[in-house]
């Protein structure tokens, strides 16, 4: 969901861009394979580091924009993920 905040109104994209998509497509393969499973805590805080220093950056500016952003778009979901 922050991804696509992020391409739509950021980047002004309708659909995700390739770019979005790989990122989105990447965090999902990372999820799917976290040691911790459905325990995991968020990735700031975690003591294994699953992203490459690349995804790693370019996830952390997608939720630098999105984070604050994401009440105002999506309040429920927000709520949940508190």
């Amino acid at each position: 969901m922050m991804i696509r905040l992020y391409c739509r109104r950021k980047e002004g994209h309708d659909n995700l861009c390739p770019e979005c998509q790989a990122l989105l497509d990447y965090a999902h393969l990372r999820l799917s394979r976290c040691p911790f499973g459905e325990n995991k805590t968020s990735c700031r805080r975690c003591p294994v580091h699953c992203y490459s220093p690349l995804m790693r950056e370019r996830i952390r500016i997608v939720m630098r924009y999105s984070g604050p952003r994401m009440l105002l778009y999506h309040p429920i979901e927000t709520l949940k993920h508190l």
